[in-house]
């Protein structure tokens, strides 16, 4: 006979883990399966080790500017072992604790693959025994794809693989224009590496505000990171002298390491989906309703396989949703609306609503504000670098429908910002806080003259 629970999780994501807790607080007897480790891409080759690199490459333009503040800065070296090293340990101590609160909550862990057989039936191939459940949540969220097959694909890394680099690249050709890529070039570039960054677009952060683009590429670009775009890599090659890169208009570079962020897909394959009648989108998303419950009655899904928002707390949430709607006895939706977000770039992006281009073509008057300046540390140290503010409000009703920020603790920033447009606020609500001075974020509060107004003609 079949082992009987009442919620079957596959996957110990972020959000399966947030699921699997709060469905057991309700009374739920569940299982959770994970085949790799416990803490899903998030935790163990996702943001958290990857915000750890972005330190580590931010401490050279503290050791330069300090020079403009009186410091003196004696010899330094830069280390990869160490610190790789150093963020195993912290990722080896995060993993215990989501498996310590995972038994805490009276979870069990299965270390195995999962695979649906039917509606109800889940097999675990480390064992072969088999799980009866009265609902299945599969939470294995995305994978790295690397697009066309091309020559050499084997010589190329994915963003699973560049946290364990044993050796540190000096010369680095990473393809992609989306969160990982340009995170991962202000990475490198600020460890030291020459860093070209390959985008098949047009400019890089594909659906963010143009502006906000456009300022970060600048950026970016002062800083020596070579940006080459409408154009992808045909072929790698090994060499004597390194790895040989092939671009569409036949440049070639010579490189140590060629890393591909050219996005991800939803990890649904080889689990049983479709023995269990589960209906998929042609990218592979699993095809969920509001309540995040799919074809079939009894099996959901949340996070990264449904591709959806694909950011880690909007994973969480809905998993907690999830376990509050079938075993809490609250159903609840979970708002898609309006999320923050940050790229830790350098300088880093945060951004919550509509872009400039998505305001105008659904609103009849729009007004936007914008102010760029050089940040007040920048002063004394002489680094030329420049801050980016811009809100995009609705010039009939005064709503603030998108904010955009380029800059020092711009993700920061975006989260507390996130609260007020969350609440509906108005540009006259912001225009009422006193500023906090001096801040970058008072500009948030202070820009008055409008940069700019639009008004969409009317439809003929």
């Amino acid at each position: 006979m079949a082992r009987e629970v009442d919620l079957f999780v596959i996957g110990a994501g972020s959000g399966g883990v947030r699921a699997a807790r709060v469905a057991s607080s309700h009374g739920a007897r569940v299982m959770i399966a994970e085949e790799y480790r416990v803490g899903g891409t998030c935790v163990i080759r996702g943001c958290v080790p990857k915000k750890l690199l972005v330190y580590a490459s931010r401490f050279g333009d503290e050791f330069e500017d300090a020079a403009g503040y009186g410091w003196t800065v004696g010899e330094r070296a830069f280390d990869w072992p160490t610190l790789i090293a150093n963020k195993d340990r912290e990722i080896a101590r995060l993993e215990a604790a989501y498996i310590a609160n995972l038994e805490r909550a009276k979870v069990e862990i299965v270390k195995s693959r999962a695979v649906i057989e039917n509606t109800h039936h889940v097999r675990l191939t480390a064992t072969g025994e088999t799980v009866r459940a009265k609902y299945i949540l599969v939470a294995t969220g995305g994978r790295p794809h690397h697009g066309a097959d091309i020559a050499g694909l084997d010589c190329v890394i994915s963003s699973n693989e560049v946290f364990d680099l044993k050796e540190f690249p000096r010369r680095i050709l990473i393809q992609g224009g989306g969160y990982i890529a340009v995170e991962f070039a202000g990475i490198f570039n600020g460890l030291g590496s020459e860093v070209t960054l390959v985008y098949r677009g047009d400019n890089i952060l594909r659906g963010f505000d143009d502006d906000l683009r456009a300022h970060l590429r600048t950026e970016m670009e002062k800083r020596g990171i070579r940006i080459v775009t409408r154009q992808t890599v045909t072929g790698v090659e090994r060499m004597e002298a390194g790895l040989c890169v092939r671009l569409s208009d036949n440049e070639q570079h010579t490189v140590d390491q060629v890393l591909f962020a050219t996005g991800r897909k939803p990890n649904s394959q080889g689990i049983g989906l479709e023995t269990a009648g589960v209906k998929l989108a042609p990218d592979g998303a699993i095809v969920i309703d509001g309540f995040s419950q799919t074809s079939v009655p009894h099996i959901y899904a949340i996070g990264d396989v449904t591709n959806r928002i694909n950011l880690t707390p909007v994973a969480i949430r809905e998993g907690h949703a999830f376990a509050d709607t079938v075993f809490g006895g609250r159903p609840i939706k979970v708002d898609h609306t309006d999320v923050p977000t940050a790229v830790f770039s350098e300088p880093e992006c945060g951004v919550i609503g509509l872009t400039e281009a998505q305001a105008r073509a659904e609103f009849n008057r729009v007004d936007i504000y914008k102010s760029s300046f050089r940040p007040m540390k920048a002063t004394l140290s002489g680094r030329d670098t420049r801050s980016f503010f811009k809100l995009v409000v609705d010039g009939t009703t005064g709503h603030v429908l998108g904010c955009h920020i380029v800059g020092p603790d711009a993700g920061e920033m975006i989260q507390l910002i996130g609260i007020a447009i969350k609440m509906n606020a108005t540009k006259a609500d912001f225009d009422r806080v006193m500023a906090v001075h001096p801040t970058a974020a008072e500009e948030l509060v202070t820009m008055r003259e409008k940069a700019a107004s639009y008004v969409r003609e009317a439809a003929e």
